[in-house]
């Protein structure tokens, strides 16, 4: 069993990603038992069977969206958002949007071209489970989630600014 991160430790990962082969319908995958990551098209086409599993968990591509999934994002036990490349940002607003718009509380996990220098932007943002690249020490990446002691801007992990959070002598009144 390959291993994750998942709440800043090194865990087995007991879910398989399920990918979609090309040219295959989404209505026609049969999803095998245990704990399966569907790609979105997979649980919206089937969403009905699927919804009845506490096993089984979806995945985003980074060109979907949000709000795709709907009502049932307060009803899976984990979602997952691929990174194609290191370079593709789009799954950090996908992610945001979950946790803040959507009110989703489970297992966020970011798959793909994951690497160490994302992770403590990705946690910002909602991110609590990365499957780092298999070519990479899982050890190393582990310490990203720490790279920073302090952050400027709010996000998903701080709702206020170190400008408000810092106190700070007031001036001296000069003649």
């Amino acid at each position: 069993m390959p291993n994750i991160i998942k709440d800043k430790a090194i865990v087995s990962d007991d879910w398989t990603v399920l990918k979609l082969t090309e040219g295959i319908a989404p209505e026609s995958v049969v999803v095998p038992a245990g704990k399966q990551i569907v790609p979105l098209k997979v649980w919206l086409t089937q969403q009905t069977q699927l919804a009845a599993r506490s096993d089984v968990g979806v995945w985003f591509a980074s060109d979907e969206r949000a709000e795709d999934l709907g009502a049932a994002v307060t009803t899976l036990p984990l979602i997952a958002i691929d990174f194609p490349s290191f370079s593709d940002g789009r799954g950090y607003s996908i992610a945001y949007q979950l946790r803040a718009k959507y009110g989703f509380e489970g297992e966020l996990r970011a798959i793909g071209d994951v690497l160490r220098d994302q992770l403590f932007y990705m946690q910002r943002v909602g991110f609590n489970a990365f499957a780092t690249r298999a070519d990479r020490s899982i050890d190393d990446a582990l310490k990203g989630l720490t790279d920073f002691s302090d952050t400027y801007q709010t996000s998903w992990d701080q709702k206020t600014p170190l400008f408000r959070r810092v106190s700070r002598p007031a001036a001296e009144e000069t003649l």
